[in-house]
């Protein structure tokens, strides 16, 4: 991290956040905040941890430690604080700390903090400037638009189904698929960012604090921005037979891989790129011009006769040609790919930070980039309750005798 007197300083310094949320969608919020600059802290339960740390794959550490690496993955630069809430002592401290914080963020489920007392009526009492966020599957009962579905549970396959991308992903005539990563918990993890941004720049303005209700159902809905507008245009659903669309969006064979064409165009550009071929002879036919084809004719005629030059060369050699005559282009990269990659190396797409057990752990860095500005900052993910001391006896309130006496009833 940039340091010095005269470093320019990360958007979110002296801002503080409490992290009550476990798994990714939450957390991966609270580390673009962190990030970011803001002091995250995550509030876990004693002995065990949020969720996420039981989530593996793990690394294994020489003493027989284990840490998941999924949790790694998405709680760097934050601090770890243990706290049951059920308990009155750690309950007040919890208050004492929402009083000295900026944001609160929660995706523990629906109602979650209510039931322990701690509703946003509450919050709001303790910290009228306090922005408090709750992320759920579909939006907070309590909050400002609840629906038939807010006390559903949700996760990742629920969103992703209920948003719409299901149907449209997958091989044609088959059933519908998930998108492969957590993007059910990410996308809602981005928007949620966003949210909370939006409510501190309102709280600039007014000094006032905010409930910022947000869902991963809305959030996966309000990114199906191409499919929304077709079927509000055509009245037709789109789904994995959408025929009229393979033409925006074609995955070809190469030597080694696969290769994405998007967005090929008009009569003159499909020329172009058959003459690179030199297939001279299919100009004069035009549905290998995309002029009124159906989709088994691009499957079944139009796609063997691309991929008898593509088949003849690699990924990147077909990348290269086809935007070397104006084609947006793109390899179809998987994770050993994408660790290897030299425009994300360049960018500085990749951190190696502690892994908890005296190693390091490579994992994907933060996108948002400043001219100038400070680079984000590096620390590995907290051990279980690594800053209990700090942070309890601090803006907890809490003593360094009842600290140990809370240490020894085992709720912290």
């Amino acid at each position: 991290m940039t340091t010095g007197k005269d470093s320019p300083a990360l958007p979110l310094a002296g801002i503080r956040v409490m992290d009550v949320t476990h798994i990714v969608a939450g957390p991966f919020c609270s580390m673009i905040l962190a990030d970011m600059g803001a002091e995250v802290i995550k509030i876990e339960r004693p002995g065990v941890g949020e969720r996420g740390r039981s989530n593996g794959p793990f690394i294994d550490g020489e003493n027989g430690q284990r840490v998941s690496s999924r949790y790694l993955g998405i709680n760097r630069n934050k601090k770890s604080v243990t706290l049951d809430l059920r308990d009155q002592r750690c309950k007040a401290a919890f208050e004492r700390m929402v009083k000295e914080s900026d944001i609160l963020l929660d995706n523990w489920g629906p109602g979650a903090l209510r039931r322990l007392g701690l509703g946003y009526d509450v919050l709001k009492e303790l910290n009228p400037r306090l922005i408090y966020t709750s992320l759920t599957g579909y939006g907070d009962p309590e909050g400002p638009a609840p629906g038939p579905y807010s006390e559903w549970p949700a996760n990742n396959p629920c969103v992703q189904g209920m948003g719409g991308w299901m149907t449209v992903t997958g091989a044609q005539g088959g059933a519908p698929q998930m998108v492969g990563d957590n993007i059910g918990d990410s996308v809602p993890g981005v928007w949620t960012a966003l949210g909370i941004m939006m409510a501190l720049e309102a709280r600039h303005k007014t000094g006032e604090g905010a409930f910022v209700d947000m869902a991963m159902y809305d959030c996966m809905v309000a990114h199906t921005t191409s499919t929304m507008p077709y079927y509000q245009a055509t009245g037709k659903v789109a789904d994995l037979n959408r025929g009229n669309m393979i033409s925006a969006q074609l995955a070809l064979r190469a030597k080694d891989g696969y290769v994405v064409l998007a967005g090929a165009g008009g009569p003159d550009k499909w020329k172009d790129l058959w003459r690179l071929m030199g297939r001279d002879d299919l100009i004069e036919d035009e549905r290998f011009l995309g002029v009124g084809v159906s989709g088994d004719f691009y499957m079944n005629s139009f796609v063997p006769e691309l991929e008898r030059w593509t088949l003849e060369r690699t990924k990147a050699e077909v990348t290269q040609q086809l935007i070397g005559i104006g084609y947006s282009m793109g390899m179809v990269q998987n994770q050993a790919d994408l660790d290897q990659c030299p425009h994300l190396e360049a960018r500085g797409m990749f951190i190696n930070g502690g892994n908890d057990m005296g190693g390091i752990f490579r994992t994907v860095n933060t996108p948002i980039k400043f001219a100038g500005g400070a680079q984000t900052p590096n620390v590995q993910p907290p051990l279980l309750g690594a800053n209990n001391e700090d942070i309890l006896c601090s803006i907890g309130g809490i003593s360094p005798e009842e600290l140990k006496q809370m240490q020894s009833d085992g709720v912290i």
